[in-house]
Parts: structure tokens; C-alpha cells; sequence
């Protein structure tokens, strides 16, 4: 009976035992299960900051092009409105932001406004911008227009105009020492067109009047600054003397 006894116990040392690790691997599993829930949480937890990161830069993002959209359109108003050029520093303090911001917009509306849907362009002069109408247009504004402004210039004015644009500021007895001939009527002409204007005195005996080119001048051909303008070669002011004398011969067998 004693050995019967000590088998029973045996068995329910075992049945305990048994119990017992299967209520430690529940626990164990419990852990695990717990552990895993809270690494997935974490997971879950850092994807919604990310997500909710990028709606929030996405929404900085929007919120910048908005501005950055309602300040091209003021100075697309300014432009328009002033029909004149309008220097960058007078641009940039109505916007109420420094001149190089300001400038990379301008230069975002320049390469919008030069799609081919467009009729309109912003022209820079000098440091200046002024809203233009594309050249294309001319010809459908001169059927509306009533008296439209093309000016001929003929190869006298356009060697005159060369002349004062590479040599600027310039007197008229200077242009006349390069062309050999009277230039008075080629530079009242490019005055009337105003391509050219006066821009000071020299200090010299008579004070003659320096002539330089003009805001005008730069639109007309196009570019941005004076220093835009291609180099020109010094036997071409030779060629300019030529051409000068042609014309004086010509004039010459006219008289006869």
C-alpha cells in the first residue's frame, strides 16, 4: 500500500508539474504575444507620423505656391498697370521681400509667359522689368491700332545707332570723326524714335552733348543690358567709314 501511495504522488508530482509548464508556456506566450502587439503598435504608431509629416509638409508645400502665386499676381498687376518698365528694387519693397526673391519669381513668370499660349512677355532692362506684347502679335494690333509705331531704320540710322551703342556717351563731332560725313539728321531721327537721348555734357570747351542709348533701345533689340550686345570688331568701324564715304559720293553724283 506504502508503494502505492508513492506512485499516486509520483503521478500527481508529475500532473503538477506538467500544469505548471503548461501555465508558464501560457505566460510565456502571453509575453510574446504582448511583446509582438506592442513592436506592431510602435510600427503602426511611427508609419502614421511619417504619413502625418508628409500631409503636413505637403500642406507647407501647398501654402508656400499660394503665396508665392499671390505675390506673382501683384506684381503682374504692378507690371501691367505701369505699362513702363519698373525697377527690381521698387518691386521687391511693394511685395515686402528682398530684391533675389523677388527676382526668381519674375524669372518663374518670364519662362511661363514665353509658352506659346501666351501674348504677353516680361522684358528685362537693366535691372528693370516691363510687360511687353510678343513680337508675333504686331501684325493683329496694327488692324486695331491707329496710328502703329514701326520705325524704318535705314542703314544710316542703324550705323549711327551702332556707333552711340559701342562707344556711349558719344558727341555728335565724335560720331562724325568715325562716319567722315554730317550726322546731324541720323541722330535727330534716332532722338524722334527715342533709341537714343542725351545724357550729360562733356567738360570741354562748348560743352557738346554726350548721346547714349535708351531704355527703348534695349527693347527694341531684345536685350537685357548693354553688355548683352555681341562685340563688335575694330575693322568694322573701318567698314563704318567706307559706307559713310559711299554715301557721300553718291550724294556727290547726285549733285552733278
Amino acid at each position: 500500500m506504502l508503494e502505492d501511495g508513492n506512485v499516486i504522488e509520483e503521478q500527481d508530482n508529475i500532473i503538477e508539474q506538467y500544469e505548471t509548464q503548461e501555465q508558464d508556456n501560457i505566460i510565456e506566450q502571453d509575453e510574446t504575444q504582448e511583446q509582438d502587439n506592442i513592436i506592431e503598435q510602435y510600427e503602426i504608431d511611427e508609419q502614421d507620423n511619417v504619413i502625418e509629416q508628409d500631409e503636413i509638409e505637403e500642406q507647407d508645400n501647398i501654402a508656400e505656391q499660394d503665396e508665392i502665386e499671390k505675390l506673382q499676381s501683384i506684381i503682374e498687376g504692378i507690371l501691367f498697370t505701369m505699362g513702363e518698365s519698373v525697377p527690381i528694387e521698387q518691386i521687391a519693397m511693394a511685395i515686402d521681400h528682398d530684391v533675389e526673391t523677388t527676382r526668381k519669381m519674375i524669372h518663374q513668370m518670364k519662362e511661363n509667359y514665353n509658352q506659346e499660349h501666351h501674348g504677353i512677355m516680361i522684358m528685362e532692362l537693366e535691372n528693370s522689368y516691363q510687360m511687353c506684347t510678343k513680337k508675333e502679335i504686331y501684325e493683329y494690333l496694327v488692324k486695331i491700332a491707329k496710328q502703329p509705331r514701326k520705325y524704318l531704320l535705314t542703314d544710316v540710322l542703324l550705323e549711327t545707332l551702332s556707333i552711340i551703342a559701342y562707344k556711349q556717351p558719344v558727341t555728335k563731332l565724335e560720331i562724325e570723326k568715325i562716319r567722315g560725313v554730317k550726322s546731324d539728321h541720323a541722330v535727330n531721327k534716332l532722338v524722334e524714335f527715342t533709341l537714343v537721348e542725351e545724357v550729360g555734357r562733356l567738360e570741354a570747351p562748348g560743352r557738346p552733348i554726350l548721346f547714349g542709348t535708351t531704355e527703348e533701345f534695349l527693347r527694341r533689340f531684345g536685350v537685357s543690358s548693354m553688355e548683352d550686345l555681341p562685340m563688335i570688331q575694330p575693322n568694322q568701324m573701318e567698314d563704318f567709314k567706307a559706307e559713310a564715304e559711299d554715301e557721300v559720293q553718291l550724294q556727290l553724283n547726285l549733285v552733278e
